[in-house]
C-alpha cells in the first residue's frame, strides 16, 4: 500500500473519531500548535506620499521630506538647485510595513500599512509611490504602490479649534505590495516535522503525541519538551501536505491552564482562574473613612466696639468605621465561593488585592498571584 492510499484510509478513520469525539470538548492541533519553521516575515520601507490635499509635512520642520523629494526628482533627471528649498504641502514622508505570509510566491498581494513620519496632518487622499520592502537581511521582497484608504480625518477653524475622528495619519493599501521575492523554509526538509505549542504545558504535549499516535500508528510522533513535538513524516512535498492537514485537524482535550490569579495594579483588574483554591483561612474586612471639610465662619465684633468683622476658618473632621464583617474560607473553596464571599463584604479592587495577598503570605492560596 502506498502512502496516499493510506493517508485516504487514515482521514476516513480521522474523520469518524472526530464526529464521535464531537460531544466532548476538543480543540484541533492547528488551533493549539505551529509547524516549526511555518511563520510570517515583517518587511519595512520608507517611501513618500503625494497629492495630499494641503495637509503634508511642513517641509521647514521636516528637511528629510524635501531631501526625500529631491533624491526622486533626480532619479528622472529633474535637478533642484541647492539653495532652492520648496515650500510644499501635499507630500508626506512615510515608513510601510508589511508582513510576508510564509510560501508567499513571486508576483501575489499582500497588504500593506503606512504611517506618517513627519508632522503631516492627514494622509487621505494620498498615493504612496513605488517602495521597496526590505526584510530583516536587508534583501527586497516586495514593492509597494498605490491609492490610501484612511478611516481617520480631521478638520481645524480659523480660531485653532480642531476635531480629529480616529488617527488621520496611518492608512492602509489593500493588496497594495507585489512579492518579489520568495522566503525559504524548511518544511519540505528532513524526515520529521516539529509542532510548537502556542502555550507550552507538558500535559498537553504528551496529549497531542499520545493523539497522533493513535491515529496514524504507535511510534510516530514523540514530545521532546513542554512546548515540541516531533512527528515523522514523508519526505516528498506532497504527500508531505496530504499528511499535515490529517494532522493539525486531530482533536484532543489542552490539558487545563496552572491554578493562576492574575491582578492588573494599574487598572484594578483581577482575573481569577477557575482551579484556584484556598486552604481553611479566615478573612475580615473593614474600612476607615475619615472625612475633612473646612468652612469660612464670620466674626463680628459687638456693637460701638470698634473692632472690625474678619472670617475665621472652621474645620469639620467626621471619621466613619464600616462594619467589619469576617467570612470563612472552608478547605477547597471553589472560585464561585471566592467570589461570592468577597461579594458579601463589598470590597473594591484595591481591598481584594489586599486580601489576595494577606492569603498567599499566609499560605492559605493555592495559586500563582501574578501583578502587572
Amino acid at each position: 500500500m502506498n502512502f496516499i492510499s493510506s493517508v485516504k484510509r487514515i482521514s476516513v478513520v480521522a474523520l469518524v473519531s472526530m464526529t464521535v469525539m464531537a460531544t466532548a470538548w476538543a480543540e484541533r492541533v492547528k488551533d493549539l500548535a505551529s509547524v516549526a519553521g511555518v511563520r510570517s516575515n515583517q518587511l519595512l520601507g520608507y517611501g513618500i506620499v503625494v497629492g495630499l490635499d494641503g495637509t503634508g509635512d511642513q517641509t521647514t520642520q521636516t528637511p528629510f521630506t524635501v531631501q526625500s523629494l529631491k533624491n526622486f526628482l533626480k532619479r528622472y533627471g529633474i535637478t533642484i538647485p541647492p539653495n532652492v528649498n520648496p515650500q510644499l504641502k501635499n507630500i508626506a514622508a512615510v515608513t510601510v510595513h508589511a508582513e510576508l505570509p510564509a510560501f508567499a510566491k513571486p508576483g501575489q498581494r499582500i497588504d500593506v500599512t503606512v504611517s506618517s513620519l513627519g508632522n503631516a496632518k492627514s494622509l487621505r487622499g494620498g498615493s504612496l509611490i513605488m517602495t521597496p520592502l526590505k526584510g530583516a537581511d536587508g534583501r527586497i521582497y516586495a514593492m509597494a504602490q498605490g491609492n490610501l484608504v484612511v478611516g481617520g480625518f480631521g478638520a481645524s477653524g480659523s480660531d485653532g479649534s480642531k476635531i480629529t475622528v480616529n488617527i488621520p495619519s496611518v492608512g492602509r493599501i489593500p493588496n497594495g505590495a507585489t512579492v518579489e521575492r520568495e522566503v525559504r523554509n524548511p518544511f519540505a526538509l528532513g524526515n520529521t516535522i516539529v509542532f510548537n505549542l502556542n502555550t507550552p504545558d507538558f500535559t498537553t504535549a504528551t496529549r497531542v503525541a499520545r493523539a497522533i499516535n493513535e491515529k496514524i500508528g504507535m511510534g510516530t510522533a514523540r514530545p521532546i519538551d513542554a512546548t515540541s513535538v516531533v512527528v515523522n513524516a514523508p519526505r516528498d512535498v506532497s504527500q508531505r501536505v496530504a499528511y499535515l492537514s490529517i494532522l493539525e485537524n486531530i482533536e484532543i482535550k489542552p490539558a487545563a491552564a496552572p491554578a493562576k490569579i492574575i491582578v492588573n495594579s494599574r487598572t484594578g483588574t483581577i482575573v481569577i482562574g477557575s482551579h484556584v483554591r484556598v486552604m481553611p483561612a479566615a478573612v475580615t474586612h473593614g474600612s476607615l473613612t475619615v472625612t475633612i471639610t473646612e468652612k469660612q465662619t464670620v466674626s463680628q465684633p459687638p456693637p460701638l466696639s470698634g473692632g472690625t468683622t474678619v472670617a475665621v476658618p472652621r474645620s469639620n473632621i467626621k471619621i466613619k468605621q464600616a462594619k467589619s464583617r469576617m467570612f470563612l474560607f472552608k478547605p477547597g473553596v471553589s472560585l464561585s465561593q471566592i467570589v461570592r464571599a468577597v461579594n458579601r463584604v463589598g470590597a473594591a479592587p484595591g481591598d481584594l488585592i489586599a486580601i489576595l495577598e494577606a492569603l498567599k503570605q499566609a499560605g492559605a492560596l493555592r495559586a500563582q498571584l501574578i501583578i502587572i
